[in-house]
């Protein structure tokens, strides 16, 4: 039997949680019921389900149920928030560093004559808010700045951001969908107007998301899937119930043990750094040392290609950045953003940890890890 690798990309997607598959599985089954189906008791058992994963994901952001909006995932979900609320002769902002989820729609929108500015961040990948301050415009009427970055873990001044945004009456957008689970996420403690999530990113099932909308900004965001008026008419389409399901009770289980989680996550992260530091030299971390996500270790291995140390790292799944830019051989744009020149970009690799991983797990990768660049490093020299 194939022995799988240590598992260090969570920031990819992450394993479905059991008790979330055991909460999935009747709506896989005998409750298969459409929500829309409002004249029987197949759709009223659905319909009761689909609330219930609402008010679960809305309690763990501190929003209102009414306020959130399923779709696909967070990449349909900035999608809706970004040309659902951008019209011809708006200005958009949004930071270089974005997922590509944000990136593309900005480019479209820029490509059909929209003005959109792109800001550039500081060395470790943060936004600074006096750049997103001095990029207003009268038009003005989106930002969207991610709360934490999916390749290097920092995390932005939100808050900061979302000050300056509702001053000049901007809505303010962020793409949260590697944050929930990993650090504690309120929409009002951070200002937040519009809020992308995604299931799969917290333990949950793939294809389902949620898009937050403050109630207050609501009638301000047009549709941009019709056919059915779901959703309060927002996002048509029948619902996919397990998926629901799945990702209420994975918001439940991240939101209740978010604090706890985020010590022991950032204790493994820190031990295979140290590690890793210890006995490698040429070697260096990316992202900010203190705002950064607690599972995110993103190291430069200067000399080696991320790809051939990947390839030789049997034991150990990691990346070398986004799995959803992964197929392309173009170094991470987020650290060419941040000033890494290309070629330690494309000796870089992400290491994420995740629920299931554990400390033994954590100083068997650092060995292996260790090991393998030992050995590359021994091959160039007699090469």
């Amino acid at each position: 039997m194939l022995s799988l690798p240590i598992y260090l990309d969570n920031n990819a997607t992450t394993p479905l949680d059991p008790r979330v598959l055991q909460e999935m599985m009747p709506f896989l089954q005998e409750h298969f019921g459409n929500p829309a189906s409002t004249t029987h008791a197949y759709g009223w058992v659905a319909e009761e389900a689909v609330n219930l994963a609402r008010e679960r994901i809305a309690l763990s952001i501190g929003a209102n149920p009414e306020e959130i909006i399923f779709t696909s995932g967070a990449t349909e979900s900035d999608n809706l928030a970004i040309l659902g609320m951008i019209r011809p002769g708006d200005h958009l902002i949004v930071s270089s560093v974005e997922h590509k989820a944000v990136l593309d729609p900005a480019r479209f929108l820029q490509a059909c004559g929209v003005e959109v500015t792109f800001l550039g961040v500081d060395q470790y990948g943060q936004v600074d808010p006096h750049d997103v301050e001095q990029a207003i415009k009268r038009n003005t009427k989106l930002i969207s700045i991610m709360l934490a970055n999916n390749e290097v873990g920092t995390i932005n001044p939100i808050r900061d951001i979302s000050e300056i945004a509702h001053t000049y009456n901007i809505v303010m957008h962020t793409d949260a969908a590697q944050a929930l689970g990993k650090i504690p996420v309120s929409v009002q403690e951070l200002g937040i107007d519009l809020m992308s999530l995604s299931a799969h990113k917290c333990y949950g099932p793939k294809g389902i998301g949620a898009l937050y909308i403050r109630k207050s900004i609501r009638h301000k965001l047009q549709p941009i899937i019709r056919g059915g008026g779901h959703e309060k008419g927002l996002r048509s389409g029948t619902l996919n119930v397990p998926g629901i399901v799945g990702f209420g009770k994975a918001a439940e289980i991240a939101s209740d043990n978010v604090l706890e989680e985020k010590l022991r996550l950032q204790r493994m992260r820190d031990l295979l750094w140290e590690k890793l530091s210890h006995s490698l030299t040429d070697i260096k971390m990316n992202g900010h040392p203190i705002y950064r996500l607690p599972n995110t270790l993103n190291v430069t291995f200067k000399g080696i290609s991320a790809s051939e140390l990947l390839a030789e790292l049997s034991g150990v799944a990691a990346s070398s950045g986004s799995a959803c830019t992964s197929a392309h051989p173009e170094p991470s744009h987020v650290l060419l953003a941040m000033g890494i020149g290309e070629e330690e970009a494309k000796s870089t690799i992400r290491f994420s940890l995740g629920r299931f991983n554990t400390e033994r797990e954590i100083e068997e990768a650092a060995q292996q890890i260790i090991l393998t660049v030992g050995r590359i490093k021994q091959y160039k020299k007699t090469a």
